[in-house]
This record gives C-alpha cells, structure tokens and sequence, in this order.
C-alpha cells in the first residue's frame, strides 16, 4: 500500500575519476557516469538507484532520491570511526583542550577537499524532494569547499585554541576531493544552504563537547 518511497543515496556513486585532486569542479548529477563510483558502498548506493527507477517503471511505486554530501551535526555519530569530519574533528579538538596534550592527529595530509552539509538544510531539502515531482537523483549538499586543514583551523577557533597537527598518510583518506553542485535543486525546488559551516561547526561543537565531558 506503499505510494512513495525516499531513497537516501550519497556521493559516493560518483565516477571517482572526477574526484582526483583537491580542487574538483562541484558535482552535477550527470557525472555518476559512465559509472565508476567508490568501491562497495558507491556502488551500492548506485545499484539502489536503478533499482528505485525500475520499481517506478516496472510497478508505478513512486521514488524519490537524494544524493547527500557529508551530513553533519549535533545528535550524530561522533565517535567510534564512524563519524564525519566535523564530528571527528571537534572531538579531538575538545580532547586536547581537555587534556592539556596540545595535539591533533589528522588523516592524510590534510589538503584533501570536502563540502560538509548542516542536518537542518539537510532536512529541509529532503522534505522538499519528497513532496517534489523530481524523479531521478538529485544532489543535495553543500558546495563551500574547504580543506580538512582549514576544517581545522575553524575548529581551533571555535575552541580558543592551537594544536600541533600530527599527520597520519597512512590512514584512509577516501576521494581527493569532492564538492556538490546544486544548480539543479537550486533551479527546480528554490533550495539553497542557508547554514554557513562556521556556524554548523559552532552548534557541533558546543554539542560534541557536552558529549565529551559526559562520557568522561
């Protein structure tokens, strides 16, 4: 009995040949392909993608899909390994603050690119895909591109603080760099960012640090 169903897919289904370098141009919904997204999440966000066309086409179930880009704020994950960025990285931020042990371990080299989207603009665009007449996938995301260094320097700000950054080449970096066009959202559903990162970080931090002292 089922109408519609809201597919929530991810950037990740994106050709990773796009996604080489730190300075990429943002990502237009074209660019999954000729296919060749990350290696076994990418592509099954990808797969459920067609699947939701051929349910549309083959049952009449109604699809809608989001492609979101890097979903972030209070009340998410943010310890564990499984956290975003912005999570990961004001928690370690608040350790050492806490600590006295005034350094930060970062993944890679830090000059990786990622466009990170604040929870509210992320909800306010899901509802708006939902209630829309879009059938195929659309972005949904942020398109202020920062690297994970600058990500950094924010959150020291925030923090009143300036840490010696330890950089760790050998952990997982994923692509070099990715970022969100929005121009089709923008144009179809009048859909835009209205959350800067600086105040996202804010409101993480502040949440992420009530986190830290609890479990402490």
């Amino acid at each position: 009995g089922v109408g519609r169903v809201f597919y929530s897919s991810s950037a990740c289904v994106y050709n990773v040949d796009k996604q080489r370098g730190p300075k990429v141009l943002p990502l237009k919904e074209e660019d999954a392909y000729p296919a060749m997204p990350e290696d076994g999440y990418g592509w099954e966000k990808l797969f459920s993608e067609r699947m939701c066309r051929h349910f549309r086409e083959d049952f009449g179930l109604q699809t809608r899909v989001a492609r979101y880009h890097n979903v972030y704020g209070p009340h998410g994950t943010w310890d564990g390994g499984r956290e975003k960025a912005p999570a990961a990285i004001c928690r370690k931020v608040i350790e050492a603050k806490l600590s006295g042990r005034h350094t930060i371990d970062i993944w890679g080299d830090g000059e990786q690119t990622r466009s990170f989207q604040y929870i509210d603009d992320c909800t306010r665009g899901t509802d708006l895909i939902m209630h829309s007449d879009i059938e195929e996938p659309i972005n949904l995301g942020s398109s202020e591109l920062v690297t994970i260094n600058r990500l950094v320097d924010l959150v020291e700000e925030i923090a009143g603080i300036t840490l010696e950054r330890r950089y760790d080449l050998t952990a997982p970096q994923g692509v070099r760099g990715r970022n969100s066009d929005n121009s089709r959202i923008s144009k179809l559903l009048g859909w835009t960012p209205s959350i800067t990162l600086q105040h996202g970080l804010e409101q993480t931090y502040r949440w992420v640090y009530d986190q830290v002292k609890a479990s402490s």
